[in-house]
């Protein structure tokens, strides 16, 4: 029967490493970029295309591999304001591998394939800014779910019928506040459902950290912390490892007043645990309120209480492992020419 195949035949074949366009954070495949209007996701995105197609360093601290071509479709955007984003991220040069596009005449998804056609063989990478501005409208009965995750389809085979491409949409979250970030997507679950990654960035109006969520079915799930460094962001420390390490610090002690974040603080400095009897000597600050301190924050989920007598922090940092895009050599020097 067409369309099914033996498990025997399965394990004996020998498929490509996964291609990452981000290490750890952005692999092959449809990846949905979200955030709240004005939290920085188009300054993370056209620093991205720009590393991706100069084979820089992503947020700071990823080295990229490999130039690829790279497609920067900035729909809400003139070229005056990309030249002078661009200035404003330290580029005085546009590299050959970067192509930007400020609309996409006729059916733009198609547009889009044709452009990465031109490109197959290269790990292409689009970059959609935004989504909303290739959205379809809904067919005769056609419900919102089904609606989203046609379109989120449609950008899906751009990428499935180019191995080792990707494509990265940005878009809206909600204004609700949600526990698990993927609620936070703008639209149905048609849309996340679609994606084969999901990255969304938050930060406070006011302030320069935030964090960077990623769930993916190649990628590593986790939470990174980041800072917007003038216009670029990047990570909080020297690796995934370590920014996973702060988000978890800073999540910790997030909406807690300052005495429970100094215990919380010392707590977090001892992986192997602590007694409340040293925290008293540590703390004697605090040291009558130790005892209640350490059960509510406990209770909280911000720190564990790994035997009787004995509190550590909390263990949420997975190790952060992925198979990493090969070395190959640069394309050709040579700019693709969009094609309208």
């Amino acid at each position: 029967m067409n369309g099914v195949f033996n498990a025997t035949w399965l394990m004996s074949q020998h498929f490509p490493a996964v291609q990452y366009a981000v290490p750890g954070v952005i692999p092959e495949g449809f990846t949905l970029l979200a955030g709240a209007p004005k939290a920085g996701k188009s300054w993370f995105a056209l620093d991205l295309a720009f590393q991706i197609a100069t084979g820089g360093t992503a947020l700071g601290k990823l080295p990229v591999g490999r130039r690829r071509p790279v497609l920067y479709a900035a729909l809400e955007d003139g070229p005056r304001r990309l030249q002078s984003r661009l200035h404003a991220l330290g580029v005085t040069e546009g590299p050959t591998h970067l192509d930007f596009a400020t609309m996409l005449p006729g059916d733009p998804i198609e547009t889009l394939r044709r452009w990465m056609a031109d490109a197959a063989g290269t790990n292409p990478v689009i970059i959609l800014d935004t989504l909303g501005k290739v959205e379809r409208s809904a067919r005769g009965g056609e419900t919102d779910y089904a609606r989203d995750y046609r379109v989120g389809g449609e950008l899906k085979a751009l990428t499935d019928s180019n191995p080792g491409s990707s494509l990265v949409a940005v878009h809206h979250t909600r204004k609700a506040v949600s526990e698990d970030f993927l609620d936070m997507v703008s639209g149905t679950q048609g849309l996340a459902g679609s994606a084969d990654s999901i990255v969304v960035l938050r930060r406070n109006r006011t302030e320069t950290t935030g964090c960077l969520s990623v769930t993916s079915r190649d990628a590593a799930e986790g939470e990174y912390r980041v800072e917007l460094d003038g216009h670029r962001w990047t990570l909080v420390g020297d690796s995934l490892e370590a920014a996973a390490v702060a988000q978890s610090d800073a999540k910790a002690t997030d909406n807690v007043g300052s005495d429970m974040a100094t215990l919380i603080a010392e707590v977090q400095k001892h992986p192997q645990g602590v007694s409340p009897k040293d925290l008293k000597q540590g703390l004697p600050g605090i040291a009558g309120k130790v005892d209640v301190y350490l059960q509510r924050a406990a209770e909280g989920g911000r720190i564990v209480k790994l035997q009787r007598g004995l509190y550590g922090p909390v263990s949420s940092v997975s190790s952060v492992s992925f198979e990493g895009s090969s070395n190959e050599p640069d394309t050709s020097d040579t700019p693709l020419e969009f094609v309208a």
